[in-house]
């Protein structure tokens, strides 16, 4: 049992760094993933993930593989497709999400174009699906402060996301809708741009959605759906990492792929409106 679930942890330090750095991502992007999930932004979840390409890739493009240069290539791109996207869904007829989707769909072919054109295919594969055991402290560093700013932002923006979700109509009358969703899109973008290094552009944004969703079919309050988000999230990065070791597949693939299936779980036999508790609701 040592060999198998703690001895890759403590013979190699790049397992323990990769855990380290996933479990605080985890603790973060888990917990910011319900919120998506409540208020119905999965699809703007997806699309800014792929809307920080580009300036991952220009990042990429003249400073290598620096993880402070794609941040900020990426945080400035993530938050001119964010701002965009809301110009555009007030001067037009199209909603905020149609245009998220647009304008991610753009940027995800300028990003390919752009590691492409002075990179190679493992820069590419790098940058899409992440490498969580080439962590550097650089980048441990930065998923450490992320994910703390980000907790403690949450928590200060907590009530307002809550009224935000549950009486849209007033909480805008009152003014407080805009400020709240700019705040929430910047944490989603830093929370996107902290994670592409352990698990790619492509699939950080199913360490957010996966364990939240998982997490409703579990959780009766915010609170509880909030904490098992969490649990699920932090059991995918260590039970991805120990798959992917034993069995030489790609981590950042074992991480989501165990984070769907705990979400299959989840909807089979989740106690709050699981399959199997439907089915049986429907017998009575």
């Amino acid at each position: 049992m040592y060999e198998i679930f703690l001895a890759p942890f403590v013979d190699f330090s790049f397992m323990a760094r990769g855990l380290f750095g996933g479990v605080f991502l985890a603790l973060s992007t888990s917990s910011l993933g319900v919120f998506l999930v409540l208020r119905r932004m999965s699809l703007v979840a997806d699309s800014m993930s792929h809307a920080i390409l580009p300036g991952v890739a220009l990042g990429f493009l003249f400073a290598g593989m620096s993880m402070m240069a794609m941040f900020i290539g990426g945080l400035v791109t993530g938050l001119i497709v964010a701002i965009a996207a809301g110009v555009i869904a007030r001067l037009t007829m199209l909603k905020e999400d149609t245009s998220f989707a647009a304008l991610y769909l753009i940027s995800l072919g300028l990003g390919v174009v752009i590691v492409s054109a002075r990179g190679t295919n493992m820069d590419l594969l790098h940058v899409l699906f992440g490498s969580v055991l080439t962590l550097d402290d650089t980048a441990l560093l930065l998923i450490m402060i992320i994910s703390s700013v980000s907790l403690l932002v949450l928590a200060l923006v907590y009530r307002p996301l809550i009224m935000d979700c549950l009486d849209p109509t007033f909480f805008k009358v009152d003014g407080g809708k805009g400020k709240t969703h700019i705040v929430f899109l910047l944490l989603l973008v830093m929370n996107l741009l902290s994670g592409f290094q352990v698990l790619g552009t492509l699939m950080v944004v199913g360490m957010m959605l996966l364990p939240a969703i998982a997490a409703k079919f579990i959780g009766r309050t915010l609170e509880q759906q909030i904490f098992t988000s969490v649990l699920i999230g932090i059991c995918s990065v260590y039970v991805g990492m120990v798959i992917s070791f034993h069995i030489s597949l790609p981590t950042s693939a074992c991480i989501i792929l165990t984070a769907g299936i705990i979400y299959l779980l989840a909807l089979s036999f989740g106690p709050q409106g699981g399959l199997l508790k439907h089915k049986l609701n429907r017998r009575k």
